[in-house]
């Protein structure tokens, strides 16, 4: 089933994981073994999770590696219905010619 306007994951991971723990962003960057800026931009919207990220939260207990993957890939896909008038892509024909 699919979510409508799902969260962005890092708003995620601020909310259920550094906040209920106190963690600061750069408390949270050091023991996940990550820069400051980068776990800033994951939380902040401007990167999303990548597999390397998913393994980590999964590392640090926070959920599975793979359900980060599928929200991550769920927000990505709504955002890109949002705009998919904007995608042009020409029908493929019903019939291959001969």
């Amino acid at each position: 089933m699919q979510m409508h306007d799902p969260p962005h994951p890092g708003e995620l991971i601020r909310e259920d994981c550094l906040t209920p723990l106190g963690l600061s962003v750069t408390a949270a960057a050091k023991w996940l073994g990550v820069s400051r800026q980068s776990l800033s931009e994951l939380l902040n919207g401007r990167n999303g999770i990548s597999p390397d990220m998913a393994i980590r939260l999964e590392k640090a207990g926070w959920g599975a590696a793979e359900t980060w993957l599928r929200t991550q890939l769920s927000y990505d896909l709504w955002n890109a219905k949002l705009r998919a008038d904007a995608i042009k892509v020409k029908k493929y024909p019903d019939h291959a010619p001969a």
